[in-house]
């Protein structure tokens, strides 16, 4: 008799699934594949490690650029290369330095104008 196969991920995967930056989390977690059910298990109880990276950061850069209000790529063009902490972000929202306020009004712009396109297809869509 063969037992299940338990599928798993890696770290990477399990990372970006969790929303946090691997480099960061704990040399156990980075170096061993994560089944899902120990994924399940660690969203559904997260431990210590976890609820500490989730408050503090560091913070993925799809995290830092959503907490800013901008793309991940006017993030780049801001010059952020790195992950943030959550001081970090909101030292730069208190700040709000010129680059950060173009972005965000450029990424207020994308968002307006995706809305209005799908308004458009909707509206397309019921005339069909």
């Amino acid at each position: 008799m063969s037992r299940p196969n338990a599928q798993s991920m890696k770290p990477a995967t399990a990372a970006k699934k969790l929303d946090v930056y691997l480099p960061a989390t704990p040399a156990e977690f980075q170096e061993n594949a994560i089944t899902r059910a120990e994924l399940a298990a660690l969203q559904a109880d997260p431990p210590e490690w976890l609820k500490d990276l989730r408050k503090n950061g560091p913070h993925p850069k799809n995290l830092v650029a959503a907490k800013l209000g901008i793309s991940i790529a006017g993030l780049a063009r801001g010059g952020v290369e790195k992950a943030l902490t959550t001081e970090q972000i909101e030292q730069l929202l208190e700040e709000l330095p010129d680059w950060l306020v173009i972005e965000r009004e450029s990424y207020q712009q994308v968002l307006r104008e995706q809305r209005r396109v799908k308004a458009l297809h909707a509206d397309q869509a019921r005339e069909a």
